[in-house]
């Protein structure tokens, strides 16, 4: 049996994982929050595994939450990482993040640099640094950089790309390919992480990559409407801001030779995916 410790009780992802194993007997999982101090009286020495995904995303950065964003991703993350190895926890995972590249399009392969932009993005980096260098051989690490996260009560753009499904009539057909990743396959990854010891720097995504029009078309139809796809829109698109543009019809892709290492975790197709997702989401 794998004991796993969750840090981060309210976390989407730790909470989808423990729903996603809850009914496998060889896991047996806790969770704790690091919002007090509370946590640190906690015995991590009965854990196999430690599954850090406590931290800050989703959030406008400002000036006032800059300290913030060092303080949980990167600080809190070292903290826990000592105690971890300390108390004899065998494998430490950490939940980074694509926004360590600070890429808004281009594919991202193996000798692409590390340049993050955002204070999210240099936090999570920093702290993929700090916790490498507490590695040893009783002490192994899985460092996890996703694209995109979706599914059923997700927040981020995912939320906002579905609602103007459900509301529009017609939607621009551009050609584009996003890396992303339905919760269920991800959980299902960590899973198998888990269950075979690996360690490492991964990059899990969904097994073909997404095109945001299509995308759009499938939540459409999942809410029984019709959406039009038309080429006519896409001059217009260019009157929109770059960020913008770039953060919904731009190519951002892990190459796919980066994804393979850990074998078959993609459970659900897309289609299979937005429909689960659509399903339990309130967007109305």
């Amino acid at each position: 049996m794998k004991r796993v410790l969750i840090t981060g009780k309210n976390s989407y992802v730790g909470n989808s994982f423990a729903d996603w194993v809850k009914d496998d007997p060889n896991f047996k999982v806790d969770k704790i929050s690091l919002r007090d101090d509370t946590w640190k009286k906690h015995d991590f020495s009965i854990y196999d595994v430690v599954l850090h995904v406590a931290g800050i995303a989703h959030q406008k950065e400002t000036k006032k939450n800059r300290e913030s964003y060092y303080k949980v991703n990167r600080d809190l993350t070292v903290e826990v990482g000592r105690k971890a190895k300390n108390e004899g926890v065998n494998h430490f995972i950490f939940l980074s993040s694509m926004s360590v590249y600070g890429l808004e399009t281009g594919v991202i392969n193996k000798i692409t640099p590390l340049k993050p932009k955002t204070n999210y993005g240099k936090s999570k980096l920093e702290a993929e640094e700090a916790i490498s260098s507490l590695a040893t051989s009783s002490f192994e690490i899985a460092i996890l950089r996703p694209p995109m996260i979706y599914g059923a009560n997700c927040k981020g753009n995912y939320t906002k790309l579905a609602k103007l499904a459900v509301k529009s009539c017609v939607f621009p057909a551009i050609e584009n390919k996003r890396s992303m990743i339905f919760i269920d396959n991800f959980s299902e990854f960590i899973k198998r992480l888990i269950n075979f010891n690996y360690v490492g720097l991964f990059f899990p995504q969904n097994a073909d990559f997404v095109k945001t029009s299509e995308m759009v078309k499938i939540i459409s139809e999942t809410h029984g409407k019709k959406l039009l796809l038309t080429t006519f829109l896409n001059p217009f698109i260019k009157l929109f801001k770059i960020h913008t543009v770039n953060k919904v019809f731009g190519d951002l892709v892990y190459d796919k030779s980066l994804s393979t290492c850990i074998g078959t975790y993609n459970v659900k197709d897309f289609k299979t995916s937005i429909k689960l997702t659509e399903n339990v989401e309130k967007i109305l």
